[in-house]
């Protein structure tokens, strides 16, 4: 008897479930594109328990006779293409005939569907791949397809999905992604039998994203729309304002011929083009929709169709780095004259600032003005140098007039080697362009790194803040609300309570709505959304690591001293010398949190060996 067999059609579509359908928001996906294929204009998608035990897909499209519902549920049956040569031109969302019978081979299916010209619908049940029944129903035009008990017959497959919250929060998201990809289209979206959002067709892409995504994001936006016929390419859609960035690629949203979808080409373009225009290692957010000719593209290289690949990705990347940097060049008229008055006010902020902290200090000159403006810096104010207020839960340490950081005992640290002395005798000589300065010590001379300097400070300090109770905060004169999408607000929740010991005062108030009533003292207040964003996002990036409180303090600590010295900002010469006594009293004076060196130190010997002694 031969070993080799052909595998009966159950088990083949099966297998091809385990391709497509991975996890509840595969079927989310397949389903909605299906709808927005079949001419929908409105789309109600209903979960329950994160979609594993429950998922409704109802839409108003133009459905299917008793025959064609039957033939839909066969393996590659489909009315998109009739030949391999079609996959040239496919412009539907959904081609391959694979994800209904697939859907149904691993649930129980029920399609009730009906199409104008019949007087009733059609009803087919479908449990585990196996037809339990066929019958006439009644029903509006339209479809409506239910998918219970996900993976009820290959049940080691559940052991592979996460939790409810974050099967919830991507089939939130991936319904966000098509609301906004066909604002045409009125979109709802059911949790447990409540709403999570509800957007009737918009008749543009800002009323949507203002829908979806908040009105904040929308009016963060500017529009592109960039053609060049002669390839036929077209980019529309809406990118961020020069200085606007995100810690995270969460809201840089691509989309080819209205399909969602992961793109290293448009992605790296999109940053290219804002190169120089926001902070390093930040994100603009974006939503831009690629018009290409359907041969140009290749949307079946993925089993999901979650990626595509160009004919030629070298042009394409050319053409959306082309369209972004003219679309933010004409912005810049109207942008930078703002910026740069809010770069003046900064400047006189942070001179105030430093008058306030070291009142006393007669070498201080006018700021020099920064020759950029540092927009949306992740923690404190960068420019505000010395406005960090001293924790009254400390009355007698001393406060650097650079971070404000206490002044640890040096009785109470080991003795570190080199200059580190219980004493310092560092005398502070000169700087040195804006970012180091020159000290004469006992052992030689050191340069310091002004910069690693504060960071060290910074990040100690909030550390050891960790462990106390009673840490310091400012209330806000008027609480930040602030809106996260499903994913971020279960990485918020889960660190919510630690959070609020630490100094914050965080809060629920709607859902993934919080509102921001105070922050720890270190932290100035205009940053607080920005600097609780960024906080979520370096969480989530953890995994199941934010589960420990520690790790999520120490990626506070690093977010924070992301806000440390620039060589833009404005220091006197005391706030200097003040700074070298709080890093050698740190744990670690030597290295940045990032472990770059803080000083370095040529000894006496060393300068005498060079010069020839007194010879």
């Amino acid at each position: 008897m031969s070993s080799i067999r052909i595998l009966p059609d159950r088990v083949a579509n099966q297998i091809a479930a385990g391709e497509v359908i991975e996890r509840p928001v595969a079927v989310v996906k397949e389903l909605v594109e299906n709808s927005i294929d079949a001419g929908a204009t409105r789309i109600e998608v209903e979960f329950r328990n994160g979609g594993k035990s429950y998922i409704r897909i109802e839409d108003n499209g133009k459905g299917m006779s008793p025959d064609e519902a039957s033939l839909s549920l066969e393996r590659h049956a489909t009315s998109k293409i009739r030949e391999a040569a079609d996959l040239n031109l496919v412009s539907s969302f959904g081609f391959r005939g694979e994800a209904l019978p697939s859907i149904a081979s691993v649930s129980k299916f029920t399609l009730r569907t009906r199409c104008e010209g019949w007087d009733h619908g059609t009803e087919i049940l479908i449990n585990g791949g196996k037809l339990i029944e066929k019958k006439e129903c009644g029903m509006p035009i339209g479809t409506v397809i239910e998918v219970a008990n996900l993976f009820n017959s290959v049940p080691a497959r559940r052991k592979f999905l996460k939790t409810d919250p974050t099967e919830t929060a991507h089939i939130t998201y991936n319904c966000r992604l098509f609301a906004v990809a066909h604002p045409n289209v009125a979109f709802r979206v059911l949790e447990n039998g409540r709403s999570v959002f509800q957007s009737p067709a918009c008749e543009n892409l800002r009323d949507r994203i203002a829908e979806i995504w908040g009105r904040a994001l929308a009016n963060e936006l500017i529009p592109v729309d960039v053609t060049d016929e002669k390839r036929g390419l077209r980019l529309t859609g809406l990118t961020a304002k020069p200085g606007v960035g995100r810690s995270t690629r969460r809201e840089l949203v691509t989309l080819v011929n209205r399909r969602p979808v992961d793109s290293r080409t448009l992605g790296f373009a999109v940053l290219d083009a804002y190169h120089g225009r926001i902070q390093k290692g930040r994100y603009p957010p974006a939503f831009l929709f690629l018009e290409i000719q359907p041969q140009e593209v290749d949307v079946n290289v993925h089993p999901a169709k979650r990626e595509v690949r160009f004919r030629n990705d070298g042009e394409i990347r050319r053409f959306v780095l082309g369209a972004i940097s003219d679309t933010l060049a004409a912005e810049r008229e109207t942008v930078m004259p703002a910026k740069s008055e809010d770069g003046e006010r900064k400047s006189e902020r942070a001179s105030a600032g430093a008058s306030r902290a070291a009142p006393a200090a007669p070498e201080r000159t006018s700021p020099t003005p920064s020759p950029t403006v540092r927009v949306t810096p992740s923690v404190g104010s960068t420019d505000t140098v010395a406005s960090i207020p001293k924790p009254s839960a400390q009355p007698k340490a001393a406060v650097s007039p650079v971070t404000s950081a206490p002044v640890h005992s040096p009785t109470s640290r080991t003795e570190h080697s080199a200059s580190a002395i219980s004493k310092p005798e560092w005398r502070l000589i000169t700087r040195l362009k804006q970012r180091y300065a020159l000290f004469e010590a006992p052992r030689g001379l050191i340069m310091l790194d002004l910069r690693h300097a504060d960071q060290r400070v910074r990040f100690e300090r909030i550390c050891n803040d960790f462990d106390k109770d009673g840490i310091v905060s400012q209330r806000l004169l008027i609480p930040q609300s602030i809106e996260f999408e499903p994913l971020a607000s279960e990485a918020l929740q889960g660190q919510l309570k630690r959070l609020n010991q630490q100094g914050f005062e965080i809060e629920a108030f709607g859902r993934h709505f919080y509102r921001i009533g105070a922050v720890p003292n270190w932290l100035n207040e205009n940053q607080a959304e920005d600097f609780v964003r960024d906080l979520v996002d370096k969480i989530r990036q953890r995994g199941d690591a934010r589960k420990s409180s520690e790790m999520a303090w120490q990626a506070i600590a690093k977010l924070a001293v992301e806000g440390s010295y620039q060589r833009n900002d404005f220091i006197a010469d005391s706030s200097i010398q003040q700074l070298a006594k709080d890093l050698l009293a740190c744990d670690t004076p030597h290295t940045s949190p990032f472990g770059k060196p803080t000083f370095s130190e040529v000894s006496w010997n060393e300068w005498e060996r060079r010069l020839g002694g007194d010879r």
